[in-house]
């Protein structure tokens, strides 16, 4: 039972100390579970991999997937209601007070304050993640840091002439399949 508290409380600080979505608790979600010994940065890639090729939101996903993981199926119910009872607590709040909240200069001043903070996080899930990705064994040029050069700049360069994400999704997984299929034979 202890564990599942640990994982319930792991993601709830997660969920509460967290804003911009899924992408920006990537950083305190790898520095939790890193610190905590529940998986290697690789799983953590696979597990992000995974949770975005998912439906539904990628905080719950990984977060279900952290726990099943580390406590089986009670620790994906833990995990899972761990991290969206800070927004949920916090969306009631808000739509209880929303014209006091819409009005306020404080508000206002604090979200103009986190948009930042939030881009940040996310280039440091970026830096962090691609990092994991390309160099997980230093820097050693072979194809299959080529296949991933050509699959993120692919990707990239679709997702900024607007291709629907579902479609860079497919995509890359189709060309990292086949890729790995051709480079291991």
């Amino acid at each position: 039972m202890t564990q599942l508290l640990d994982l319930f409380l792991m993601f709830f600080k997660i969920g509460a100390f967290t804003f911009g979505g899924g992408y920006a608790m990537l950083p305190l979600i790898q520095e939790e579970v890193a610190s905590r010994g529940l998986m290697s940065v690789e799983e953590l890639v696979s597990f992000v991999a995974i949770s975005e090729s998912t439906p539904g939101p990628f905080a719950i996903n990984i977060a279900t997937y952290v726990g099943m993981h580390h406590a089986g199926i009670w620790g994906s119910v833990f995990s899972t209601l761990g991290v969206v009872m800070p927004s949920f607590i916090i969306i009631l709040i808000v739509a209880h007070f929303f014209e006091k909240f819409k009005t306020n200069r404080i508000v206002k001043g604090l979200m103009s304050g986190l948009r930042p903070a939030v881009v940040g996080l996310l280039a440091a899930a970026v830096v962090t993640m691609g990092r994991s990705v390309f160099f997980r064994d230093g820097w050693v040029f072979d194809l299959k840091l080529l296949l991933a050069a050509c699959i993120f700049a692919l990707t990239l360069y679709l997702s900024l002439k607007k291709k629907h994400p579902i479609l860079l999704i497919v995509l890359a997984a189709a060309l990292g399949m086949a890729g790995m299929y051709i480079i291991e034979g």
